[in-house]
């Protein structure tokens, strides 16, 4: 069979595609995980304009509606979604590696000038560039790419590598830039060439060139994954795109966006997907240091909850994946309310685990935690192809994506922003965390209730019944 057969994805290229988000995962390691905390802990430097460049993704998400809809409309040299897939990897592997020389030069003890802010500026720019521009119409690769009936899997997959690439990242990046005792920073020694770790008698010297090698090997490895991972997996085309009868080729952005937002299951899943994000990654910034100020746990131990979690979300995608395919009834919209179900349970855990100060109630909660962003995201993803007309899906997904990416921006930065609210109006950390975990629970459930008002039947027989009216018209 064809590798490009439409009635068919084979799963050994569903996990080949995969691969991609393995280097998703990874490069967001290296990028906001590795890099933030070089610059900041070991460098010295201010956490405002590192936080600033590093959430420059969320600012630039509308560009992925841009591309969704570029991707639609017009095929560059016979590719209408690797074209634009391959151009913002490529982008970030140069973000990459213009990251790797600033920072390898800064920690060298060259002078930090405006030069070096515009490097280090341009370099997330690009980085976030590349990832808006390839995360919408890599959906839409996979939207093409499998049938209807398998897309639930397809991107299931996909965002169990996502979460792998998390894990990887963590273990190859460290083993890359090993963790040392004795850590002595450019603070210590001003205009010191390199940075010292001490971890034996003979010392272990952790020069500027190894982050700089750290960089340049990661770019060049990730993007071998992404050219990889989805080499063939796009027909060229050989003639000029046909467009669908009323297709975005045909309108305007605005007007499509405009007929979308009449269409009122497409108004309850956007507000469906905004409540859902943002309540559920409210959490995403306070929850170790919950353990740490409620708990006093350290951070050896708070640095583990990333593994509890991620490794049940892993399990719990993987086991609704198998069941989706055995039980028909198990739909993207069933697996939605499973996932947020068991999430309002697990802030309903850590809520009364933080009031009442229980401290065996966390490891039970971040289990939970992981079980339910595992099927819901998975739910979630398989609803976005749903709800995405054929003809339109690029401008569709790169608008859903979008909602996806703000929605789960204010969730974070909101969340420290109630913890704090709640610390100075209580002055109890206890209440201030627990008062935050009811707040998403209370989110999750009028999320929740607007699930119920969704019916992907009649989005899709509304938005068919108007593809036809359109094309009717311009017989």
């Amino acid at each position: 069979m064809s590798a490009h057969d439409p009635q068919h994805l084979s799963i050994a290229r569903n996990l080949k595609i995969g691969l991609f988000h393995l280097g998703s995962g990874m490069a967001d390691v290296l990028a906001t995980g590795v890099w933030n905390r070089i610059m900041i802990t070991d460098l010295g430097f201010s956490a405002t304009p590192i936080g600033i460049l590093v959430s420059l993704r969320y600012f630039l998400a509308p560009l992925g509606v841009w591309a969704g809809r570029m991707s639609d409309r017009h095929a560059v040299g016979g590719y209408r979604r690797l074209f634009w897939v391959w151009l913002g990897r490529a982008l970030m592997v140069a973000s990459l590696l213009m990251l790797g020389v600033s920072t390898a030069s800064i920690a060298r003890g060259v002078e930090v000038t405006p030069l070096i802010w515009l490097a280090l500026s341009l370099s997330l720019l690009l980085f976030s560039f590349g990832t808006a521009i390839s995360g919408s119409t890599f959906l839409a690769l996979i939207y093409d790419r499998a049938p209807e009936r398998e897309r639930g899997r397809a991107v299931g997959l996909v965002w169990t590598f996502l979460l792998l690439g998390f894990s990887v990242g963590g273990v190859v990046f460290g083993l890359m830039l090993p963790p040392a005792q004795g850590l002595m920073s450019l603070r210590d020694f001003g205009s010191a060439s390199f940075i010292t770790y001490v971890q034996n008698p003979g010392g272990l010297r952790f020069s500027p060139e190894t982050l700089q090698n750290l960089f340049v090997a990661a770019a060049v490895i990730l993007g071998g994954l992404w050219f990889f991972s989805l080499f063939g997996e796009e027909r060229r085309s050989r003639g000029a795109v046909k467009p669908q009868p009323g297709s975005e080729a045909q309108t305007s952005l605005v007007d499509d966006l405009r007929l979308a937002w009449r269409n009122r299951q497409t108004r309850l899943f956007f507000w469906y997907l905004s409540l859902s994000m943002l309540f559920a990654f409210t959490q995403d910034l306070i929850l170790e240091p919950f353990a740490g100020d409620v708990f006093r746990m350290d951070a050896r131990h708070t640095t583990r909850f990333a593994a509890y979690w991620g490794s049940m979300a892993i399990l719990g995608t993987l086991v609704f994946l198998a069941l989706s395919r055995r039980y028909p009834r198990l739909t993207n919209a069933v697996m939605n309310y499973i996932g947020v179900g068991v999430l309002i349970v697990t802030f309903g855990v850590f809520a009364l685990s933080s009031l009442a100060q229980i401290r065996g109630l966390v490891t039970p909660g971040l289990i939970l935690l992981g079980i339910g962003l595992g099927v819901w995201n998975i739910g979630t993803l398989g609803m976005m192809m749903e709800m995405s007309p054929f003809g339109s899906a690029g401008t569709f997904l790169g608008f859903w994506t979008l909602v996806v990416t703000i929605a789960r921006g204010v969730g974070v930065s909101g969340g420290g922003v109630l913890r704090d609210l709640f610390l100075n109006l209580t002055g109890s950390h206890s209440l201030a965390y627990g008062l935050v975990f009811l707040i998403e629970a209370v989110g999750l459930i009028v999320a929740l209730v607007i699930l119920t008002r969704i019916n992907v039947s009649v989005f899709k027989r509304e938005t068919t019944e108007t593809a036809a009216v359109l094309a009717g018209a311009m017989d």
